[in-house]
């Protein structure tokens, strides 16, 4: 009868929608299945998986993600951190996928690194609270976190970066299928 209006919406179907649903889930899953280890996680490995495998996507998974931890945790500072944090290491994995990267040792190399500057990362509001001593002070105090974090990401990342994106290609093939 006439022209269609043009959809402004993002353009997701169902499919994307449920997926990043599950990318989520998996996210805290392994947050809180790893919570008994300190500075031991598999966010980070699974966010750089997701980022190589389903793109910018993996952006709607990390903020998701920090609000399903402010619903289980609550709210608190760290929240500001989670908001720029999880989603900068998205910005990270997508520049290092994008430069060709097809190493498990780069995204380990990442991984590592991410650990290693959490502190530093996790460090910046304090900067506005209190000044640059407040933030140095804070982040020195959790260097010896910082180092757990960097090697055990690095380690993960070596071991469990192929199965990992494997198991998670091929989810993603069936979900394409269907």
């Amino acid at each position: 009868m006439g022209k269609k209006k043009e959809d402004s919406r993002i353009g997701w179907k169902v499919s994307d929608i449920v997926t990043i649903g599950v990318l989520t889930a998996t996210l805290e899953a392994a947050k809180i299945g790893l919570a008994f280890l300190p500075n031991v996680e598999l966010v980070t490995l699974l966010l750089v998986v997701y980022t190589t495998v389903f793109g910018k996507k993996a952006l709607a998974a990390s903020f998701a993600f920090v609000g399903v931890e402010c619903m289980v945790w609550g709210m608190g500072l760290w929240v500001i951190n989670y908001l720029y944090i999880w989603p900068f290491l998205v910005l990270l994995a997508l520049v290092v996928c994008k430069s060709g990267c097809r190493s498990v040792w780069g995204y380990s190399i990442l991984c590592g690194a991410y650990g290693l500057g959490f502190g530093a990362l996790c460090a910046i509001p304090y900067f506005f609270i209190g000044g640059p001593s407040m933030m140095l002070t804070w982040w020195i105090a959790g260097i010896p976190y910082d180092l757990i974090h960097g090697i055990s990401n690095f380690i993960l990342c070596l071991i469990l970066y192929r199965p990992f994106r494997y198991a998670v290609e091929k989810c993603r093939i069936v979900v394409i299928k269907e």
